[in-house]
């Protein structure tokens, strides 16, 4: 088994800055060579695709958060990031982190997907 855990979450106002933390732990587990995403659900809303990123590193976001988030990663850590600035009150949801595999060079969301942590953009 995997296991995700997911950090950083909170309230702030339109406008504000949250960095998520997602470390990745489990038995013969290869971190590095796993692609990375996240997703979101906000209430009365269906889960939709935030960002992914693979093991190689490149990037791809929902259109969405393009220009506003940014994803990375740090393979000593085994621990993905999510960079959210210039938070928008729709931004609201539960954030999940998961691994994932590419088809036809699109990210899709794998079995592991961690318990999810609420951003909460409100004044």
């Amino acid at each position: 088994q995997v296991q995700l855990v997911e950090s950083g979450g909170g309230l702030v106002q339109p406008g504000g800055s949250l960095r998520l933390s997602c470390a990745a732990s489990g038995t013969f587990f290869s971190f590095s060579a796993n692609h990375m995403g996240w997703h979101r659900q906000a209430p009365g809303k269906q889960r939709e695709y935030v960002a992914a990123i693979t093991s190689s590193e490149k990037t791809n976001y929902a259109d969405s958060v393009k220009g506003r988030f940014t994803i990375s990663r740090d393979n000593v850590k085994n621990t993905v990031y999510l960079q959210m600035n210039s938070l928008k009150p729709e931004d609201t949801a539960v954030y999940y982190c998961n691994t994932g595999y590419m088809t036809d060079n699109t990210y899709v969301a794998g079995r592991y997907w961690g318990q999810g942590i609420q951003v909460t953009v409100s004044s």
